[in-house]
């Protein structure tokens, strides 16, 4: 038969198979079916209450503004600031036991802060509640990125497309959250309504994981999952720490810086588009809708961008373009015009920050 040309004659069959089929997306496995409606489950349930945990510290529990933010920057930092926690675990321990701490610490979390009344408390519930997700989603998102991979060697589909489909699956339960929120606001249920409904959300998901989540078989202290790239990874250390491999790695660590900023910009949605529409418009009314704007881009978008830019972009021009395009929205902040289009900034800045 005849080989693909440029091909060397040891090439894998999968590899020549994926190179001669058009790199169309095929059916994800039950197992990316499972991750990828974990992520859904998940921002359902944490946005059923983060976009009105600021309002309800300042005016349900009469927090000054600086211990608001005080307390949103905790969170944050308990969920982002240890991620690298929760990833040590899963590389130690699997996925599975990680993943279903994180849900059971988060179901505490949520009903804790249900009841929370003073400062210490809050802000032990939503360091419960942070370090959670630094619990499980290093441990679904390596899943996720793992298997996402090994679909790719298996198909030819490229592995973007199954990202961008856990990510559309992520900001529509991102766009769900607010709306179930929103509504057991107006069923008189309040605050302490929406955390009892998020827990449930991960009582639900805990249970589908304890269920149909794999166990792991461990090879020289190593998870199963990663034998097979222990073996062709140059930085794996099975039984070992890799951090050291880890910080070595200069492009990996410009990586994660420009990230960083990314996740400075991005977090500003909760921290600090919430206080611009109240200066703009003299009221939150219209926060829910930019949150629905900003997901609802993301499940419109992300799949189609993906392919486009899988055909047309390299991956640095797309890291770059799309930091460009977040700082054009920042730009765009400053621009207020007066009367009832006070409002066209903050539109601006979440269309670029989420297109970016």
């Amino acid at each position: 038969t005849a080989r693909t040309p440029n091909a060397p004659a040891h090439a894998p069959a999968a590899a020549l198979a994926a190179r001669r089929r058009p790199r169309l997306a095929s059916a994800p496995t039950p197992y990316l079916r499972l991750l990828t409606a974990t992520q859904f489950a998940f921002n359902i349930g944490f946005y059923a209450v983060l976009p009105y945990l600021a309002t309800h510290l300042g005016s349900g529990l009469g927090m000054a503004g600086w211990l608001v933010g005080l307390v949103l920057g905790l969170r944050t930092f308990s969920q982002q600031g240890l991620f690298v926690v929760g990833g040590a675990l899963t590389d130690r321990y699997g996925p599975r036991p990680v993943v279903l701490a994180g849900c059971a610490l988060r179901i505490a979390g949520f009903g804790w802060l249900a009841f929370a009344g003073s400062t210490a408390t809050v802000i032990a519930a939503v360091l419960l509640i942070g370090f959670a997700a630094a619990l499980f989603s290093p441990a679904v998102e390596s899943e996720a990125a793992r298997e996402a991979v090994r679909h790719e060697r298996a198909t030819g589909s490229p592995r973007a497309h199954v990202l961008a489909l856990f990510s559309a699956a992520g900001q529509a339960g991102a766009f769900l959250g607010p709306l179930l929120g929103s509504l057991l606001l107006l069923l008189g249920g309040g605050f302490r309504a929406a955390c009892l409904a998020g827990a449930l959300v991960f009582v639900a998901v805990l249970a589908g994981h304890a269920r149909l989540m794999p166990h792991r078989e461990r090879v020289r202290g190593v998870p199963e999952a990663e034998a097979e790239t222990a073996a062709t990874t140059p930085t794996a250390q099975p039984g070992r720490p890799a951090l050291r491999a880890v910080f070595a790695n200069r492009a990996f660590l410009l990586l994660c810086l420009a990230y960083s900023g990314y996740l400075v910009a991005y977090n500003q949605l909760y921290l600090s588009l919430p206080v611009e529409v109240q200066r703009a418009t003299g009221s939150e009314a219209a926060l829910g809708w930019l949150f629905a704007l900003s997901s609802l881009l993301v499940v419109a978008v992300q799949l189609p961008l993906t392919r486009f830019s899988a055909r047309r972009i390299a991956p640095r021009t797309a890291l770059i373009t799309g930091l460009a395009v977040v700082a054009a929205g920042f730009a765009a902040v400053p621009l207020t015009p007066a009367g009832p289009r006070g409002l066209l900034p903050a539109a601006t800045f979440v269309v670029l920050l989420t297109l970016g």
